[in-house]
């Protein structure tokens, strides 16, 4: 990490944007799952989870695209400046909003809003990392900035779990703790101003990655009069609307085009769809405790199972710059999804089986065990996707794969949460969903080997 930084200043900048974009997330999501999953001033069935799942992501999933397009022909640092500022905007609305206890609905819009734009910045730091740091740092420098933003997220998370303690749980209580999440955004900000114009790209195509301090492309073209730097300091021409709008082809056809790209993608998919429907299950399980049960209840339980997630992938962080190399991306995708069907049936099942308080309480520690292995499980196959994305995809292109991942994936998790809830019970208990989800990561393991073989004939 020293000799990292040191051969590449601009990471520690590009790093504590994204750390502090974390610890507001964090504090962002568990102040509103406060307001809406577990505010005993609100109501919510299955559906009405499912519902707002669906408006702080699907929305974002319909733009996504022309997000990605636009990371790949605006400047990046003006991006994650203005992104952080609208973003403190959106929380202090939202914040007022929840405390004239306005009903779901605007503060629903808001929050999307606020999501949206958070999954934004995400992007643009991922895209701009390979224009400051040498290739062969990317899988170990991502390791690393995974494990560092879990800690952030999670520290994020215990604050507003702390300040709802103290004021509240009501909407007074989570309106503070939503209004104290837009410091993130304000140091994100901050940071982003100290950026030279262009630095974090996009650069021309074929531009080399792993050349940090390097004059963009972007700049030089600048400094000759040429149309590149117009293209990406103005407002869009249409050849610019035009790359907006085919930016979801464009991003599939490079993923296509990149094999191992396409596994990654395929894990990290099919984690998604299983993931939501567990996301619903371990909701609506939680919500409602056996008595006597070690976790505990409401947003208290919620968050441990959320700290044994991450716990998992801080693990999983340590883990990637050692298994990653030894064992090729492919197997590093296969070894994950195996992983989750051995934990699907195994730690997820007894959830579905129980039918007595001792059973529960054991189920729901196997539960909380379940979700650490998810933790380490799915986050090996997302940075195995992050450096065979930041690798193998050319940089015009990287941000609009990016979008393209946090795109479809948010509309499988949501799909996959909004069919869950039509059809579980309101205990969350469902044999059948659990062995669907078992099913859902084994396809995507033929899926992998399948494509494994196209890979071997792809120069």
């Amino acid at each position: 990490m020293r000799t990292a930084l040191r051969e590449s200043p601009g990471v520690a900048r590009l790093a504590i944007v994204r750390f502090a974009g974390q610890f507001g997330d964090g504090m962002f999501q568990a102040a509103l799952s406060g307001a809406i999953l577990f505010n005993p001033e609100r109501e919510t069935d299955p559906l009405a989870i499912a519902a707002g799942f669906a408006v702080l992501l699907l929305p974002y999933s319909l733009i996504g695209p022309y997000a990605g397009a636009l990371l790949d022909r605006w400047d990046r640092r003006a991006v994650l400046l203005l992104a952080n500022l609208l973003r403190v905007g959106l929380i202090l609305a939202a914040a007022a909003v929840l405390a004239a206890g306005v009903d779901e609905t605007p503060l629903l819009l808001l929050a999307l809003a606020t999501v949206g734009v958070s999954r934004f910045v995400a992007a643009g730091v991922s895209a701009a990392l390979p224009r400051v740091l040498a290739q062969h740092w990317l899988v170990a420098m991502n390791s690393v900035l995974a494990t560092v933003s879990s800690g952030f997220a999670g520290a994020g998370a215990g604050a507003a779990v702390v300040v709802i303690g103290v004021v509240g749980a009501g909407d007074a209580g989570s309106a503070i703790a939503v209004a104290c999440s837009a410091v993130g955004s304000v140091i994100g900000a901050a940071l982003a101003v100290g950026f030279r114009p262009h630095v974090l790209g996009p650069g021309s195509p074929g531009t080399p990655i792993g050349r940090p301090g390097a004059i963009d492309n972007a700049v030089l073209d600048a400094a000759a009069g040429g149309s590149r730097a117009a293209a990406v300091g103005s407002a869009p021409d249409r050849g610019a609307l035009r790359a907006i709008a085919g930016g979801l082809s464009t991003a599939a056809g490079a993923v296509w085009r990149a094999p191992e790209v396409t596994t990654a993608m395929v894990g990290i998919g099919a984690h998604r769809v299983v993931f939501g429907a567990n996301t619903l299950i371990m909701v609506l399980v939680l919500r409602e405790p056996a008595e006597g049960d070690p976790v505990g209840g409401g947003l208290i339980g919620f968050g441990v199972a959320i700290a044994a997630s991450a716990t998992g992938m801080l693990v999983a962080a340590a883990l990637a710059p050692w298994v990653i190399p030894r064992f090729g991306r492919t197997r590093s995708v296969l070894a994950g999804l195996v992983a989750a069907v051995f934990v699907q049936l195994t730690l997820v099942m007894p959830t579905a089986l129980a039918v007595s308080d001792e059973a529960s309480r054991r189920a729901h520690l196997l539960l909380l065990a379940g979700a650490f292995l998810f933790g380490l499980a799915g986050q090996l196959i997302k940075l195995t996707g992050d450096a065979a994305m930041q690798i193998d995809i050319d940089d015009t292109r990287r941000g609009q794969v990016f979008a393209l991942q946090d795109t479809v994936f948010n509309i499988a998790f949501v799909l996959s949460i909004v069919v869950t809830a039509l059809v579980i019970p309101e205990n969350g208990r469902s044999a059948g969903i659990v062995l669907i989800g078992a099913a859902g990561y084994a396809l995507a393991i033929m899926v992998v080997v399948l494509n494994s073989r196209r890979a071997g004939r792809t120069p």
